[in-house]
Order: C-alpha cells, then sequence, then structure tokens
C-alpha cells in the first residue's frame, strides 16, 4: 500500500504541475489570458491616440458609430476628432502634422498629390473609403422664391461651395455641363456648409451646394428647393470621400493604421443602419431629431476600390483639376489581407 500509495502522490503532483502550466498559458481562463482584441494580436499599436480631421456632415457619420460602439477603443486607439471645413484645409494639417489622418474628398487628394504638394512628409496615403454617391444626397439648392428653377438658371450665377477645387466644383461642373449649361459662366464662392442655408436666403449667393444633413435642414426650415442633382448624369454613383494619411506617419505607424482600418470597417458596415446613426447627427452635425429622421443616405463602402476611384481622377482630367497623369494605386494602403 505504501508504494501505491507514493505513485499515486506521484501522479498528483505531476497532474498538478501541467494544470498549472496549462492555466498559465491562458487555456483555462487563468488571470494570463490574452484579450481576444484584434490589436492585441499584432501587438500594441505605436500611437494611441491620434488626430482625425473630421467635417461635421453625414458622410463622417461611421466615424462616430465607430467612437459610440467602442471599435477604436477595442483596437487599442483614442481618437480626438479636429472639426475642418473641407479636404483642401486638410492637406496642409496631415502636412504641418496637426492632423494624423483625415477625412476628406478624392479631388483634394489627388490634386494635392498630382503636384507634390505633400512630397514633404512621402506624400498622401489613402487609407479608407467612406463615402459614395447616392440620389438626392449632392444637391445644388436655391431658395423658394428664387427665379432658380431648373440647371439653365444656374448660367451666369454665384453658387457656395464648401472649398474650392474640391469633388463639389467637379460634379458640380460635370452635371451642369450635361445639362448644357456653359460652366465658365458660374461662379464659385467659397463657404463652410453651416454657413450656406443663410447665403442663400439673405442673397449672398444665388445658390449653394450641399450636402446632408444640410440639405434636408434648408429644405425643411427655409423652404429652398432641388436645381440639380450633383450626382447623377455623368456622376451617377461617383465616389466622394475617404479617409487619408501621410506617407510618413503610415511608414511610422503601421499597426494604428491596421487598428484604425479594422474599426472603421465595422463602423462603415453599421452606418447604414438609420436608426444608429440618426441620433448622432443630432450630436455631431448639430441638427434636429426630425431632420435627422429625414437626411438622404450615400453609401458607405467598405473597401478600397483602385479601379473606382479612377474614375474620378478621370472626371478630374476632364476639366482640368489634375496637372499630370496620376494612378491611384499606388496612394492605397490596402487592410491586411485584402
Amino acid at each position: 500500500m505504501t508504494r501505491r500509495v507514493r505513485r499515486m502522490a506521484v501522479r498528483g503532483i505531476a497532474l498538478a504541475t501541467l494544470l498549472a502550466t496549462v492555466a498559465s498559458c491562458g487555456l483555462l481562463g487563468g488571470k494570463e489570458q490574452a484579450p481576444a482584441s484584434s490589436a492585441n494580436s499584432s501587438g500594441p499599436v505605436e500611437k494611441p491616440k491620434i488626430t482625425l480631421g473630421l467635417i461635421p456632415v453625414l458622410d463622417v457619420a461611421s466615424v462616430h458609430v465607430a467612437i459610440k460602439k467602442g471599435y477604436f477603443k477595442a483596437e487599442g486607439l483614442e481618437v480626438e476628432v479636429k472639426t475642418i471645413q473641407g479636404g483642401a484645409q486638410a492637406i496642409p494639417g496631415l502636412i504641418n502634422k496637426e492632423l494624423d489622418m483625415t477625412f476628406g474628398n478624392w479631388v483634394s487628394f489627388f490634386a494635392a498629390q498630382s503636384k507634390d504638394a505633400a512630397k514633404a512628409v512621402d506624400g498622401i496615403k489613402l487609407i479608407a473609403d467612406g463615402y459614395q454617391a447616392k440620389p438626392d444626397m449632392f444637391l445644388i439648392l436655391a431658395a423658394g422664391d428664387s427665379a432658380i428653377k431648373t440647371p439653365a438658371d444656374l448660367a451666369g450665377k454665384t453658387i457656395a461651395i464648401n472649398t474650392f477645387k474640391n469633388i463639389a466644383e467637379l460634379t458640380a461642373k460635370a452635371t451642369l455641363e450635361a445639362a448644357n449649361v456653359d460652366v465658365n459662366s458660374v461662379k464659385f464662392k467659397e463657404m463652410p456648409f453651416p454657413d450656406m442655408q443663410a447665403a442663400v436666403q439673405n442673397k449672398t449667393v444665388d445658390a449653394a451646394f450641399m450636402v446632408e444633413p444640410f440639405i434636408t435642414r434648408a429644405q425643411r426650415a427655409a423652404g429652398q428647393i432641388k436645381v440639380l442633382d450633383a450626382a447623377s448624369g455623368p456622376t451617377d454613383n461617383i465616389p466622394i470621400a475617404g479617409y487619408a494619411t501621410s506617407g510618413e506617419f503610415a511608414k511610422n505607424n503601421p499597426k494604428t493604421i491596421a487598428a484604425f482600418q479594422r474599426a472603421m470597417a465595422k463602423g462603415q458596415a453599421d452606418a447604414t443602419d438609420r436608426p444608429t446613426v440618426e441620433p448622432l447627427l443630432v450630436e455631431y452635425a448639430k441638427v434636429d431629431k426630425e431632420t435627422a429622421g429625414l437626411v438622404h443616405f450615400g453609401a458607405f463602402p467598405t473597401t478600397l476600390d483602385a479601379t473606382r476611384l479612377q474614375r474620378v481622377v478621370q472626371l478630374m482630367q476632364r476639366y482640368q483639376m489634375l496637372d499630370k497623369e496620376l494612378d491611384v494605386k499606388p496612394m492605397l494602403i490596402q487592410p491586411s489581407g485584402s
């Protein structure tokens, strides 16, 4: 019996040792178990707190969804939002490093890359798609009591846009030309989206190129009317905007970029759900609940597609908004596994 007891004791010690080893590896849910987070599986991000440039428009709803649902936090990121007026303003922000990443329209990014405007920071890199056109979310509006009723009435008029030589100017020119309007007769005036409704009403401009939620607010609150859908005809389903960083930041912070992309992919997928987005619009775009419930959504692509984006380049070349040929593909940083 003594030998049997001794053998049992030895086996007990061996079993206890084995269980302790397994537990220390985390396989039994011990304290040392690694979190299931995708961020931790590839190591910590290089820059846990990033500054992101955003415009207070529907287009960036996916970012606010990702913040609200904790997608960035799960990836080890804290996002500090910095409000910008448009893509043209975003470029200097990347160059002078006030912004780590930014939302912006494709036209501004492509124009800056073509001109080597961001050469000092190794150019511009595109890291996530953001928004694509659908009907009635990219409109030129005029006052309800204005004589401007049709696209033809815009000839010789002044139209507000948020920044010059961007996606608004490009699509406005393309759709005006398709409506047989001499685009050279049209004058564009730069101003922030939130100021456009009042500018139309007090006749500072004849019409304004608006996006959501400002379209719906101007229609509801001021009775402004649609004159032209700038996402129709030659610009139907046109890619509008996305997210970019500098080549320098991307090179020095690859895990940070990858974490941002993973969080954004989830945010983009969820941004198509109106009940999720509407209350966020009230918060960040400062519109009332009723307006938020009426806005027209565009599409929120979840992949970066060079062929789709090259279409914007082709339109830019047609309207002399590019100095030289530009291949979009080298600008893209595809998410891991793409």
